[in-house]
Order: C-alpha cells, then sequence, then structure tokens
C-alpha cells in the first residue's frame, strides 16, 4: 500500500471518462451468451416453483427469483421516529468508528 488516500469527489477532469474504452467486448459477448438462456432459465425457475416435491425453501426462492425479474424487487422503507431528523451515516471501507 503507497499510503496515499485516493481522492475524493470527482477524480477525473470534468467530461473525462473513467473508463473511455467502455465495456469491453468479452464482457459483452458474456451477458449476451447468458441473455441467450433466458427462456429456459425463467422454465427452469417456473418448474421449480410449481413441483411440490422440491424442498418448499428452493420454491420459495425460484418465485422470488421470477417475480423480481418480473417486477423488480420490492422498494426498501426508512423507518425511525417522525419527530426526529433522519441521520445518516456513511463509513468507508476499513473505517472503524473515529
Amino acid at each position: 500500500m503507497s499510503g496515499k488516500t485516493p481522492p475524493v469527489g470527482r477524480p477525473f477532469q470534468k467530461g473525462q471518462s473513467g473508463n473511455p474504452g467502455g465495456r469491453s467486448s468479452a464482457l459483452r459477448a458474456v451477458e449476451d451468451a447468458a441473455k441467450a438462456h433466458t427462456p429456459a432459465a425463467i422454465a427452469t425457475l417456473a418448474e421449480i416453483c410449481a413441483d411440490k416435491k422440491v424442498a418448499p425453501a428452493a420454491r420459495v426462492a425460484a418465485a422470488e427469483a421470477l417475480l423480481n425479474r418480473a417486477w423488480g424487487r420490492p422498494t426498501q422503507r426508512l423507518a425511525g421516529d417522525d419527530d426526529q431528523p433522519l441521520t445518516v451515516v456513511i463509513r468507508r471501507f476499513g473505517d472503524h468508528g473515529a
């Protein structure tokens, strides 16, 4: 480790991309190959979800995966006291309170 801290905020000049080459074609090829299997994967999830012989946990996982793909993951609501201000604490990896 060099001991230098990474820049905070925008480490690139305005208008300069942090990834000028874009996504690699190899990554795109893997993504395309995986997408080609989407119908079979959905069919498999549906079979697992409907099969009464499959463990309930696997059926629930398959149902959840199907619902998440169809409708997106549910929103997470914030909970707390209505009369208190919202406090957000952001810690960087390695910070242990200080």
